[in-house]
């Protein structure tokens, strides 16, 4: 390692941190992206683990805009005790985890299978 040179860092995250991060991802930060319409379905890795990169941190809203110099990004990794992508997949989106793919069929849902469409002529 040279002085002034890059390097990366990695955190485990365990028990009530972890969870509290998996909310303020979901429930905060996600929403936070610009024309975001959910994440990627294909960032599993075939053993039940999602990987999701995140470009810019300013996504959270703790960081505070005018301390940031530059945009930094990073990629976080769930590890799951699920044992194919489907189940984890299922577990995720039990969660919260808003795939893509998911918005893709609620909004072309047919009114006979109970999507936006056949809750708005029920109204």
């Amino acid at each position: 390692m040279r002085k002034d040179q890059a390097i990366g860092a990695k955190v485990t995250l365990r028990g009530e941190r972890m969870y509290e991060f998996l909310e303020r991802l979901i429930k905060a930060a996600l929403p936070r992206i610009r024309d975001f319409r959910g994440v990627p379905p294909r960032g599993f890795d075939g053993h039940g683990n999602y990987t999701l990169g995140v470009s810019d941190q300013s996504i959270f809203p703790e960081v505070e805009l005018d301390k940031i110099k530059r945009n930094i990004g990073f990629d976080v990794t769930i590890v799951t005790t699920a044992r194919t992508n489907a189940e984890a997949k299922s577990l995720l989106s039990e969660m919260g985890m808003p795939f893509s793919d998911r918005a893709k069929k609620l909004a072309t849902a047919s009114p006979s299978e109970g999507g936006p469409a056949g809750q708005a002529q029920a109204a």
